[in-house]
């Protein structure tokens, strides 16, 4: 066959949606940027093609993400989707220590609280960053620098591979803060680890550990990152061998607890932390799917995310409108209650005075407010 017969195309159509605009250097943002393949064989970048590299940019609030913020997850998903030279998206955060934990509480704080109309507008953005990521046009790897809690493990959740420092806990926050796990969790966790694991890990706001979440199927690898005299350990806080205790159980995955926690702490503070061996771990994913028909590719993962996005689509609309109204109760409790955790000393309301409260059918008012939120320092 003569290739040089087929006609090529000389006026090449862009198809994207998004400029730069909603992209920045300065946090909190998000960063898109372009890096080369690279042949693992020869160590030389592949011409011509390139990872997305999505990176939420907010270290100072744990990768929390703001409204512009939400813009930017949309609009990199958009830009990957439409990039021919574009293979795989990975999405990350910025620095050692998280990934995301979830909404920006003190904008949540500040501007949405007991403003309902304006945070189910915001809530269009939340589902359009889910959705971006459900919809993006490539795979989608989540490399989990750090803590995925809350939002953040629900957006997390949306992307179709996560490639997971060891040092990273995950979680959710919603009963604790005011909230609900209704940002993907409630719909995407029973795939991976059965319905209750997933009905705990939602509603008791435990954080697990990196090498739990490998072990129940909800990551695919947990990769040390912690270095001591110049060798990779396991994250020392965790118990990373298949231990069980008396009663049977395993422990393989749990924290440490007492000494050997308080040890453990000591060491990763004075460890060298060095993502080396979780960004070859991502390179090799990213060299598998270089290695296959593409339009294959993505319809084997949009068929797999289909399972997710059926529930997703069906319960979205209603997350909304909830969320929208919870933030004249309960969300405006739990959310001022973590933004003023410097003035009170604790990031949670009375929660038995609140129940106390409600025994008696006490109207949400302000002495119910003032009476839950506690005194200031």
């Amino acid at each position: 066959m003569d290739l040089n017969k087929w006609p090529r195309q000389t006026d090449v159509k862009n198809h994207e949606i998004f400029g730069d605009e909603h992209f920045g250097t300065e946090a909190p943002c998000v960063i898109y940027e372009k890096r080369p393949i690279i042949d693992p064989k020869t160590k030389q970048e592949v011409p011509g093609l390139y990872t997305a590299w999505l990176i939420l940019n907010n270290p100072a609030q744990f990768g929390s993400y703001t409204t512009e913020m939400t813009k930017g997850v949309i609009a990199g998903c958009a830009k990957a989707s439409s990039d021919r030279s574009v293979v795989a998206l990975i999405f990350t955060g910025t620095g050692d220590k998280a990934f995301c934990t979830g909404g920006n509480t003190v904008e949540y704080a500040e501007y949405y609280s007991s403003n309902p109309s304006e945070y189910m507008q915001y809530m269009d953005l939340f589902n359009g960053m889910v959705d971006g990521l459900l919809d993006c046009k490539k795979p989608v790897i989540c490399r989990v620098n750090g803590m995925r809690v809350a939002g953040g493990q629900e957006i997390g959740m949306a992307c179709d591979l996560a490639i997971s420092s060891d040092l990273a806990i995950y979680g959710q926050a919603g009963p604790r803060h005011g909230s609900a796990p209704v940002g993907g969790s409630a719909d995407f966790i029973h795939w991976n680890i059965g319905m209750e694991r997933g009905m705990w890990n939602c509603i008791s706001c435990e954080m697990w550990s990196a090498y739990k979440m490998q072990m129940v199927g909800m990551i695919t690898k947990a990769i040390p990152v912690l270095k001591v005299d110049g060798k990779f350990i396991p994250n020392p806080a965790v118990i990373t061998d298949k231990m069980v205790d008396e009663n049977g159980q395993i422990c393989y995955g749990e924290n440490k607890t007492g000494e050997e926690a308080a040890a453990a702490k000591a060491l990763i503070k004075t460890a060298e932390v060095d993502f080396s061996m979780l960004d070859a771990e991502v390179e090799k994913l990213v060299w598998t799917f270089t290695n296959l028909f593409p339009n294959c590719l993505q319809m084997s993962i949009d068929m797999m995310r289909q399972k997710k996005k059926f529930f997703w689509d069906m319960n979205k609309l209603a997350y909304r409108h909830w969320l929208g109204t919870n933030m004249s109760s309960e969300a405006y409790l739990g959310f001022n209650a973590f933004a003023t955790k410097k003035l009170t000393g604790k990031d949670t309301i009375d929660f038995i005075k609140y129940r106390q409260l409600l025994a008696e059918a006490h109207v949400f008012d302000q002495e119910l407010i003032d009476a839950v939120l506690g005194p200031r320092k």
